[in-house]
């Protein structure tokens, strides 16, 4: 084992992380300060060079940060506005491969219409991460931040999808475009059917499995096996993950408050890592890629890249509003459907979050060593990448601002939901408090009946409350015990509610994911006591 490698690779995650926590404490963009700091880095005396690798890319970091953002999704709120995620995941990121690799193609004589679509298809792709962590910390609306969530999620396979045709008939490999659609078509439905088979025997298994460890254990496994399972069969792994992901994120509430309680725990922690890790590479790129571009003139290769910077942001403007109004222009089952128009503040942020990442780096560096100007196309997606991590990245927070766009209609209708949710709750809990104790609940003592009553109306009430005006052994158990007892079997029937409510479409994915973590942690408190 190569010691110096390892020790290298423990300080690039070490560094990785002490820059994410500087730009948290900081209250600063962490994508953004650690792609600088990767800048800034590549051309350090003594440190190492640290190529991407696209193979451990899109099989070790790729899989679990799509199942992580999947299991965080609301399969509920992405059908809503799945019309929307279709068009941007699908319909930009071919519009946006055309219009590159037209231009590129034009721009660029010696570049081949093939490679130009390749390119095209290379920086295609928008990673939302940074435009998502920068809309949730300043209150974007919930239906663009579902948007953009949706786009990430399915836009790569895609994208990648694009890029293998285009490659292929770079190499005379190549397909006629019938059959690359039929290929795209196997793809995604292939991976599709993969991932709920995957999600569907995984969901059986898991609800069986009463170790909370165990169980996330599992869950860690779930994506690399869906990815691998789906990419054996050359279908989509991106597609097959994410099915899983939206599968059981959906049915995690039915689960263990134990596995939910640590489930959140786990993921936030395998995101943080892996996102800090992958911005910085991204960063640490810039001295390998310039030096493959030895004997290049540096003046006329910057001009193609800030030129194809220029139109991968404008393709994303230009498309963004026939597909948001045109649809709605010829369709009156979408006007009878959806009868207020999405507001244009809406359209301008999501035209705007179009910040590329990883994986188009990934896809530019698994290029075959003898493609048409590769090292060309390397610096051209370099610049785009950090272009618009750059600029739209540092831009972002201000158009939001700017714009006045802003959720807090929102969390009043969550709190408002929440309240009589609970309230409901709380009525179904005492309704089973009265049918337990009715039912021969031996030696219940009057005190610890009083109790659990306080209990559940304060709870009631405090959801209220927050809305700013209020409202109003069997035969020798202990009190103490038999309150524990009672109260899980209450807290049991108030999640049977919450989660029904869910399902009705009476309160939303997040709300429900408030109130089952309070009861989760009630419940750890009831069993830990």
């Amino acid at each position: 084992m190569d010691i110096s490698a390892g020790a290298g690779l423990v300080l690039l995650a070490a560094g990785a992380l002490v820059i994410a926590a500087i730009a948290r404490r900081r209250d600063l963009s962490a994508p953004l300060l650690l792609v600088i700091a990767g800048l800034v880095l590549s051309y350090v005396p003594g440190v190492p060079e640290y190529r991407l690798d696209p193979e451990i890319v899109l099989v070790v970091f790729l899989p679990p940060l799509l199942y992580s953002a999947a299991l965080d999704s609301s399969y509920l709120r992405l059908r809503d506005t799945k019309r929307a995620v279709i068009l941007l995941s699908v319909g930009l990121v071919l519009f946006s491969t055309l219009v590159i690799g037209m231009v590129a193609h034009a721009m660029i004589p010696e570049l081949p219409l093939a490679a130009a679509f390749a390119l095209g298809a290379i920086v295609a792709p928008p990673d939302a991460v940074a435009a998502v962590a920068i809309g949730r910390r300043l209150g974007l609306p919930r239906r663009p931040l579902t948007i953009l969530i949706g786009e990430s999620l399915f836009n790569d396979a895609t994208a990648l999808t694009a890029f293998r045709v285009a490659v292929g008939a770079v190499v005379g490999t190549g397909v006629g475009l019938a059959q690359a659609g039929g290929e795209f078509l196997y793809a995604a439905g292939v991976g599709v059917v993969i991932g709920l088979a995957i999600a569907y025997a995984a969901g059986l298994l898991l609800r069986r499995l009463t170790d909370a460890l165990v169980t996330n254990g599992m869950s860690l496994l779930l994506p690399y096996g869906a990815f691998l399972a789906a990419e054996s069969a050359h279908a989509s792994g991106v597609i097959a993950v994410v099915i899983v992901g939206l599968y059981l994120g959906h049915r995690l509430s039915h689960t263990s408050y134990g596995t939910r309680l640590i489930s959140d725990a786990v993921w936030q922690v395998a995101d943080f890592i892996l996102e800090s890790i992958v911005f910085i590479l991204i960063g640490l790129q810039l001295r390998p890629i310039v030096l493959g571009l030895s004997g290049e003139p540096p003046g006329r290769v910057l001009i193609y890249a800030l030129v194809l910077l220029l139109v991968t942001v404008l393709a994303r403007v230009v498309w963004m509003v026939p597909s948001t109004y045109l649809p709605r222009i010829l369709s009156k089952e979408i006007r009878r459907r959806e009868p207020v128009r999405p507001p244009w503040r809406h359209v301008v942020v999501l035209s705007w979050a179009g910040m590329r990442g990883v994986v188009s780096l990934a896809a530019a560096f698994a290029l075959p060593q003898n493609f048409p100007q590769r090292n060309l196309l390397l610096f051209v997606t370099f610049v785009i990448v950090i272009g618009t991590l750059v600029v739209q990245g540092l831009s972002f927070p201000w158009l939001i601002r700017k714009l006045g766009v802003s959720n807090e209609r929102e969390r009043y209708q969550d709190d408002l939901q929440e309240a009589a949710a609970q309230q409901a709750a709380a009525d179904a809990a005492l309704a089973r408090l009265d049918e337990m104790v009715a039912g021969g609940v031996l030696d219940v003592h009057e005190e610890v009946i009083e109790v659990l009553r306080e209990r559940t109306e304060r709870n009631a009430l405090h959801a209220w409350e927050r809305l700013g005006g209020g409202t109003g052994p069997q035969g020798e158990e202990t009190p103490a015990s038999l309150y524990r007892r009672l109260r899980r079997e209450m807290i049991d029937t108030e999640r049977g509610v919450i989660i029904r409510l869910r399902d009705e479409r009476r309160i939303d994915d997040e709300v429900l994911r408030r109130m089952m973590q309070e009861l989760d942690f009630e419940e750890a408190t009831l069993v830990r006591d």
